[in-house]
């Protein structure tokens, strides 16, 4: 009795919520939802392949991390563009100034800030085992966001691995910045969890493969032609229609 007690306790105070039934499970299935990569310049994209799969809709390419460029950035951005795929940028946060990595970012997609940006935090702390390994604070990842706002007048998308979220939801609610960027949610599942709400209301981009879960080319939940097993894939939360307005946030 008391632990029925104590877990309507822990449900009334930590709000969850529950994905559109039609995403939550395998979406990736469903011709209904479009279909983002996020590559850099390490993956292999064999364009005139990947075109011919008409729910790839777009592409959010590596633009930066820390201070130092991704060097296909530039290039595939032209290529994406010319065969009238969206394109997109993301940062990848390190130790460095978060200050100086956002302006350095934006110096690099100077040609591209109508497009959506994003901020990726892989980790909030230093791996024991490899306390070299780069990683961009929570409060530093306030700060990023902050002067890209300052600067564009636009919020970027937030993309988060498990860990990262629940350590989000321990620290902030929905009056943090985090809250008014779109989620982007790393998760190798079949089915996404109810997720609590604390700060985001729905993930908007669910990244369902990569390296991490996919060992063989061509046998990834989602297969991509022109591109090989490591290559990251994402679901848009909504209709083709939408995404288009989401890109043009």
């Amino acid at each position: 009795m008391k632990n029925n007690i104590l877990t309507a306790l822990l449900l009334f105070v930590i709000p969850f919520y529950a994905q559109n039934n039609n995403f939550n499970t395998r979406p990736w299935d469903n011709k209904d939802f479009p279909i983002i990569i996020d590559p850099y310049h390490g993956n292999k994209i064999v364009f005139e392949k990947l075109i011919t799969d008409k729910r790839v809709m777009g592409i959010i390419h590596k633009a930066s991390e820390g201070l130092v460029a991704d060097s296909k950035y530039v290039s595939r951005c032209k290529i994406t563009k010319t065969n009238h795929l969206l394109f997109a940028s993301y940062h990848l946060g390190n130790l460095v100034d978060p200050i100086k990595q956002a302006d350095f970012y934006l110096n690099i997609i100077k040609n591209n800030l109508n497009q959506p940006m994003a901020i990726d935090i892989e980790d909030y702390e230093l791996d024991v085992k490899n306390p070299k390994k780069p990683y961009m604070p929570l409060a530093n990842a306030e700060k990023f966001i902050n002067r890209i706002y300052e600067k564009t007048k636009k919020y970027p998308i937030v993309y988060v691995n498990n860990k990262v979220f629940k350590e989000i939801n321990l620290e902030y609610n929905q009056n943090s910045v985090f809250a008014k960027c779109p989620l982007w949610y790393a998760r190798f599942v079949i089915t996404l969890p109810n997720l609590n709400n604390k700060v985001w209301r729905k993930v908007s981009l669910w990244q369902f493969s990569s390296e991490i879960n996919c060992t063989k080319t061509g046998n990834c939940w989602y297969n991509i032609p022109g591109t090989d097993f490591d290559i990251d894939i994402n679901v848009f939360n909504g209709t083709y229609q939408e995404l288009n307005q989401f890109w043009k946030r």
